[in-house]
């Protein structure tokens, strides 16, 4: 395990459920190792949620293990296999707002919200909202015992298309009509968490087998994707994934980067916002302490993996 000359208080952790599109692309293995190296977070269990709305990359429905299988290989690269569980979330998208679908993943976080613990619990959502809607729709009373924090949905006030939301708009709807309590960071925002790869290549590359693996893994597909004509861009990438540490590492009385504001509805057909809808009051984020966050995360990795074969 990942070890500090200093001592995160037992009253200031948390309990974290990482959900994650880890095959996605390039990032989410970041986020899930930056996860996994904070002190701060009791990281209960990790869902690997699909990207079913993939272009191709994938048959239809086999993306939540691809998912999965990545998810293994980054704790297999970090020594830390045996010490997180690793759920399979549903496969596919939500047919409609009213019908869950059943997986491992929702299970989990239903009986991890149900657990009695005095500490907070918090799921970070870096993809599609499948499975937590799965478990809202089959457990209502979850949102009495956890707050989400979803990486998605277009800038505010207007909305529109956003890779995330895209996946399983109808699932989006069922986490934003529910009473949970929610913090999101739309794309303007995650987009804010931006590195370039000569960065990541003096920084992170160097830092044990994981460290190599996050970087070639970025580097290739940065390659495989060239043809694209709008991203990637070349020679930056963004780990807008990080959103879901960089809002829980911030000073909780820190309140100017983040909106409350009443939760909208999406439109299926034009992802845009449908604002007046009566729901409750959601956290709407508008800025991330991206410095604080990326810096965090080289010096984590650095100290736990100090050389290239650790």
């Amino acid at each position: 395990m990942f070890t500090y000359e200093f001592n995160v208080p037992e009253q200031k952790r948390v309990r974290m459920i990482v959900h994650t599109d880890c095959k996605n692309e390039a990032d989410d293995q970041f986020a899930v190792a930056h996860h996994l190296m904070t002190p701060k977070f009791e990281v209960r269990g990790i869902v690997a949620g699909h990207f079913d709305t993939c272009m191709g990359r994938y048959p239809a429905g086999e993306t939540a293990k691809a998912s999965y299988d990545e998810v293994v290989k980054v704790l297999d690269l970090m020594h830390v296999r045996e010490e997180y569980p690793v759920f399979l979330g549903a496969g596919t998208a939500l047919t409609d707002e009213h019908t869950p679908i059943d997986s491992e993943g929702a299970r989990f976080i239903i009986t991890e919200a149900m657990r009695d613990d005095p500490r907070p619990l918090f799921i970070g959502m870096q993809g599609a909202v499948t499975d937590l809607a799965s478990a809202i729709l089959m457990e209502p009373r979850i949102c009495e015992r956890m707050t989400a924090i979803w990486i998605g949905g277009g800038a505010y006030p207007e909305g529109g298309f956003e890779f995330n939301l895209m996946q399983d708009v109808n699932a989006a709807n069922v986490v934003l009509k529910s009473q949970m309590p929610l913090w999101q960071v739309p794309m303007n925002v995650y987009k804010q968490m931006t590195v370039s790869l000569a960065e990541l290549q003096l920084k992170v590359r160097p830092y044990g087998k994981i460290g190599r693996y996050l970087f070639t893994q970025m580097a290739e597909f940065n390659e495989a994707a060239a043809g694209d004509a709008h991203w990637p861009h070349g020679e930056i990438w963004g780990l807008g994934d990080q959103g879901t540490i960089a809002v829980l590492m911030e000073e909780s009385e820190k309140t100017d980067g983040y909106e409350i504001l009443p939760a909208p509805s999406v439109d299926p057909q034009t992802m845009k916002y449908i604002h007046g809808q009566g729901n409750r009051k959601i956290r709407v984020y508008h800025k991330l302490n991206d410095r604080l966050t990326l810096e965090d995360f080289f010096c984590k990795l650095q100290l736990n993996f100090p050389d290239a074969e650790s």
